[in-house]
């Protein structure tokens, strides 16, 4: 197999065409070379009935025309072939070493190695490397990028004896590390080869591919996160679109995509054609649902206000962010799809539910600001997810 990702950052001008091309680069290496706990949530639920007594799992509609939020948030044009799964090399050199996020990032980089292990859901060693990714790329410290790259190869199937949620949640800081680091032509021979096919591995009798297109919570956002970093490595494109067409569908765009098996259907705003976020102006007895994510909010119970402060959301919104980040830097309008859906869910619970993010989800709302202009609470030093983190220093600053 060739290299395709890491490769072509370091050909300047002539790798990043290459990545905008999807073509695959040449052999040299990356940097450095040498040569809360939301456990317990259901595996699957069937597909489910709306009020009218019709199936909703599987049966696009077209959703009424709603008028958009207030447009003085906006993102820009994508970034059309920006190199880097999740950062490029020239962003990360262009950050700086001083202030608080970057001595955390840095103290938690010079820690010793942990071991890899995709099949516990709750192992933060993948944010981890991808700290010493993120630093040694940096630093160019050869030592320290070697380290990563052989944290990536001890990774593989460690999966094993796993759930889907498990190896959603993980997967996804290793191929960034993976994708920051670049690996040898023999390596990442084999990297790729086992990317291809965990993506379908049968894992208590679900895939990742499975996971993120039937589940429309906290499951299948942090599948479609790994799921859509696995693509872009491999440089599949149909399966980059296929991802984009999920994500766009799990946003309230039902025409595109709306294959989900939804459990109860208790703060769907239309149990009929129900969505991921509720559409804008959206009501349930006369209080604002607009931007709730019902499929994770139905684990606080059923319809009540104030409405529960329900972690579960904020955990499904680390799987989702990631996947508008990693689809934004292939070229995809994600911040601005279905009225800018992950804002407004963002802006429900801050606003509706009074509940801002807290411990492992802080990381996300360097994203919201960063991508959005919004001045959302965001610690300066914030904690690191389970699915990804460090935003506090590679985000920290607007978009320009």
């Amino acid at each position: 197999m060739q290299r395709w990702a890491a490769t072509m950052r370091w050909g300047g001008l002539a790798g990043m065409l290459a990545l905008a091309c999807g073509a695959p680069g040449g052999e040299t290496t990356g940097p450095g070379s040498t040569g809360s706990d939301e456990t317990t949530d259901e595996p699957g639920s069937g597909t489910t009935t709306g009020s009218d007594g019709t199936t909703v799992a599987g049966n696009p509609t077209t959703d009424g025309g709603s008028e958009g939020v207030d447009d003085t948030t906006t993102t820009g044009e994508p970034p059309l072939g920006t190199g880097g799964i999740w950062i490029s090399i020239e962003e990360v050199m262009a950050l700086p070493t001083s202030g608080a996020a970057w001595d955390e990032l840095l103290a938690v980089a010079m820690q010793g190695p942990g071991v890899p292990n995709l099949s516990d859901q709750d192992q933060d060693d993948n944010v981890m490397v991808l700290a010493k990714a993120l630093v040694c790329v940096r630093l160019d410290d050869g030592a320290l990028c070697d380290e990563v790259r052989a944290s990536v190869m001890a990774a593989m199937e460690t999966e094993n004896g796993g759930r889907t949620l498990a190896l959603g949640r993980e997967l996804l800081a290793y191929v960034v590390a993976a994708d920051l680091v670049g690996l040898s032509d023999a390596d990442d021979a084999m990297f790729r080869a086992w990317l291809a096919d965990v993506i379908h591995e049968d894992l208590e009798g679900r895939t990742l591919v499975t996971t993120h297109e039937d589940r429309p919570n906290n499951w299948g956002t942090h599948a479609g996160a790994s799921r859509v970093a696995v693509a872009v490595y491999l440089g599949d494109q149909a399966e980059m679109d296929r991802c984009a067409d999920v994500f766009h569908g799990w946003l309230g765009d039902r025409q595109t995509y709306a294959g989900f098996a939804y459990g109860d259907l208790w703060w769907q705003s239309d149990p009929s054609n129900p969505v991921g976020i509720n559409p804008v102006g959206a009501t349930i007895m006369g209080e604002n649902v607009d931007g709730v994510l019902p499929d994770d909010q139905r684990r606080g119970g059923p319809f009540a206000w104030p409405p529960p402060q329900e972690n579960y959301v904020y955990e499904a919104l680390q799987g989702a962010i990631a996947q508008a980040v990693i689809l934004h830097r292939r070229g995809h309008d994600v911040w601005n799809w279905e009225d800018q859906a992950l804002l407004r869910a963002y802006l429900w619970l801050d606003q509706q539910a009074s509940y801002p993010a807290a411990g492992d989800d802080t990381w996300q709302m360097h994203l919201v600001n960063h991508y959005y202009g919004t001045t959302l609470p965001a610690p300066e030093v914030a904690s690191s997810g389970k699915n990804m983190g460090w935003t506090d220093w590679t985000h920290a600053a607007p978009a320009p």
